[in-house]
């Protein structure tokens, strides 16, 4: 049970260093999106909100709930590329939040 509950530790340091970047981006919003941005049926609700929104009011919020609860968590998770697509081509590099993103997928994934 010691190990199980240092790697909860570790993801719940993870989900904070997520909002920290998110934050130091500029992206973290004071106000959730319309009820309807979250009916979404596409992969990380591309057709209803910004990648950065996904990640604050579904991603981090779902972990949280699921941390708290004692929940299984995701044995897979594939979020860095999708954050990488996303500051493609941008002003902002998103470094520090992909390699955050990166962390999580590893401890999400076991390796």
């Amino acid at each position: 049970m010691h190990e199980e509950q240092r790697r909860l530790d570790q993801i719940t340091d993870s989900l904070l260093q997520i909002e920290l970047e998110l934050r130091q981006l500029g992206e973290w919003q004071p106000e959730v999106p319309p009820a309807e941005a979250f009916e979404s049926t596409q992969p990380f609700c591309l057709d209803t909100m910004e990648f950065t929104q996904w990640l604050q009011f579904v991603f981090i919020e779902r972990m949280k709930l699921l941390v708290e609860a004692g929940m299984p968590l995701p044995s897979a998770s594939g979020i860095a590329p999708m954050a990488e697509e996303h500051f493609r081509g941008r002003s902002q590099s998103g470094t520090g939040l992909v390699r955050a993103l990166v962390e999580m997928d590893t401890l999400l994934s076991g390796r």
